[in-house]
């Protein structure tokens, strides 16, 4: 990809990671903290997870070792699911040291790299060591995995805020590892039993159908917080993934591509649906506008204009 492109991933994340830092300041300052807000926010979150792993592991190359692609794109929405599966057992979305926001700056500077040097800089083989540069990225997303995993299962296995130690909606604290589980699972068995190798041909695509998949399950963890409701295991989502494993199933009676195609507009078209059903009963019942704000002063600006 021409330089000019990783400068302008650098810029649009490191704006939208500062855009994603205030807008809660900006929500209590107007007064229009919401839960249709929150359902935005992680929302957004949930696909510009997917986007930012896609583009990271392009700025290092990542293509020429297809299972360090894999595991690079999809750690990013496991440890995403994590934090909000942590949040469901214990009530309160915990930030560790380093988490989101390093992460995010971290790969800001991968990409300022990628412009100045070119991504062919990550192919270079460190003299002595005989490795190449881009395994220290991929270091870094392992080591951060484990840390920021560590901390979510410790608040996950120690049991949550609910009676006996349950869910915040009585449930078990393991109960959500089904929905990111299947997601995993089905990921690695079609992208290891490919006969077509459709993950190593088309791997943005690959990932982008399954974070479709990703971003409704996780909305449907947050909406489970949200409402203190169970989290149920069937969804429809889960057929485009399934359209690639029955294929697989049946020796590739349609060619691999063009499932994962139809797979795609399947997945992303139910995520769409769903998000937006979501917001307009939310919307409905709250009495908000989804795409405008009314200025209503906050509370302590009330008081000030009173004193």
């Amino acid at each position: 990809a021409p330089y000019w492109t990783y400068l302008l991933c650098a810029l649009g994340l490191f704006i939208y990671q500062s855009l994603d830092a205030i807008d809660g300041k900006q929500a209590r300052r107007t007064n229009s903290c919401s839960p249709l807000g929150e359902l935005f926010d992680h929302g957004c979150d949930s696909l510009s997870t997917v986007f930012m792993a896609v583009g990271a592991s392009i700025a290092v190359r990542l293509g020429t070792h297809p299972d360090w692609l894999f595991f690079c794109s999809f750690i990013g929405m496991f440890m995403f699911y994590c934090a909000h599966w942590q949040t469901y057992v214990s009530g309160v979305l915990r930030f560790g040291k380093v988490d989101v926001t390093e992460i995010q700056l971290a790969l800001v500077m991968v990409f300022v790299l990628s412009t100045f040097g070119g991504a062919t800089m990550w192919d270079y083989t460190i003299p002595i060591l005989e490795i190449k540069l881009k395994i220290f990225p991929v270091l870094g997303v392992v080591g951060g995995a484990i840390f920021s995993c560590s901390n979510y299962f410790h608040v996950i296995l120690h049991g949550g805020v609910g009676k006996n130690g349950s869910t915040i909606a009585g449930t078990s604290v393991l109960s959500p590892g089904l929905h990111i589980g299947i997601i995993i699972i089905l990921a690695i068995m079609i992208y290891k039993k490919s006969a077509t190798n459709v993950f190593e041909k088309h791997p943005c695509l690959y990932t982008l159908m399954f974070g479709c998949v990703f971003a409704k399950v996780s909305q449907k963890l947050v909406i489970a917080h949200m409402t203190k409701s169970e989290l149920y295991l069937q969804d429809t989502v889960f057929f485009g993934p399934g359209l690639l494993f029955l294929d697989q199933y049946f020796n590739n009676f349609v060619d691999e591509y063009i499932v994962l195609w139809i797979a795609m507009v399947i997945s992303s078209f139910d995520m769409m649906m769903y998000f937006s059903a979501l917001c307009l009963q939310i919307s409905r019942h709250l009495h908000l506008n989804i795409f405008k704000t009314s200025y209503h002063e906050a509370p302590e600006q009330v008081h000030k204009h009173i004193d």
